[in-house]
């Protein structure tokens, strides 16, 4: 009969193997990290009860610490290429219009709320947040 900690550190090397197999997010790697964690611990620990629930404790909480620390930052949306566009409908002050941008039909609100711009105008993108973009005329 192997021992507990034997059996926690094949564990663990399984996990981490299949995390090289199949990416899974690091979840099966953090999951065979805290099962070797749990190897060091069994040995004095000798409850699997209580082994059992340091694994899913240390898994757990790996997990969302990795994803919380190693997942890419969100960057504030940025305007990428073209900063020019034309508007579709009509933008009446502080109303929605349309604007053609890229090639793709966007909600647009003019960034100047006094401001009215005619459709088949030429505008500039100015900033995008979500899915309206905030435009100026050409002539402004």
């Amino acid at each position: 009969m192997l021992s507990a900690p034997l059996l926690w550190l094949i564990a663990g090397s399984i996990l981490c193997l299949m995390e090289l197999i199949f990416p899974t997010a690091f979840v099966e790697l953090m999951m065979g990290i805290s099962a070797i964690l749990v190897a060091a611990v069994s040995l004095v620990v000798t409850h699997l009860t209580l082994q059992v629930f340091l694994w899913l404790f240390f898994s757990t909480t790996s997990i969302f610490l990795s994803q919380r620390l190693l997942a890419p930052k969100r960057k504030v949306s940025m305007l990428e290429g073209d900063t020019e566009g034309e508007t579709l409908t009509e933008i009446a002050p502080g109303q929605a219009g349309r604007v053609l941008y890229e090639g793709s039909s966007w909600r647009a609100v003019c960034a100047d709320e006094n401001l009215a711009i005619a459709p088949h105008q030429k505008v500039y993108i100015v900033e995008r947040k979500g899915n309206t973009l905030y435009v100026l005329p050409v002539t402004f």
